[in-house]
């Protein structure tokens, strides 16, 4: 298993997947021009990752979102993603820590937090950035 680094563009965000860290980030616009295209890469990773996890005893799974900015388009794709993320930690030997980043400026990006939340019975750990 390979970490996954996909660097920051005008479209993407900026994402890091590393297993030997147990640490997920995802940071910046996402908005790609072919959607499917760019998180194929990242679910596959967490298929792989979901197997990795299984012999790795009691771990802690630290997910940053940070993004600015998302499109419908992405909004599924990181539902999904949090989906995925909840089903890996069901053991209860793994710890998942959702970590939402918002501005505090933003209360659409709080907002998109929370309805994540509520639709997916995942709990989230909401991180105000100042202004």
């Amino acid at each position: 298993m390979e970490v996954l680094k996909l660097e920051l563009t005008d479209n993407t965000p900026k994402v890091i997947l590393d297993h030997t860290k147990h640490e997920i980030e995802f940071e910046g616009d996402s908005r790609p021009e072919d959607v499917q295209k760019f998180f194929h890469p990242i679910m596959d990773w967490l298929n792989e990752y979901e197997t990795y996890v299984k012999s790795a005893g009691d771990i802690t799974l630290n997910a940053n979102f940070k993004l600015e900015y998302f499109n419908s388009s992405s909004a599924k794709y990181i539902m999904d993603i949090i989906l995925k993320l909840g089903k890996i930690a069901e053991p209860a030997s793994i710890t998942l820590n959702i970590n939402w980043y918002y501005d505090e400026m933003d209360e659409d990006m709080l907002d998109a937090g929370e309805e994540f939340e509520d639709m997916l019975d995942v709990e989230f750990n909401f991180v105000e950035i100042p202004d």
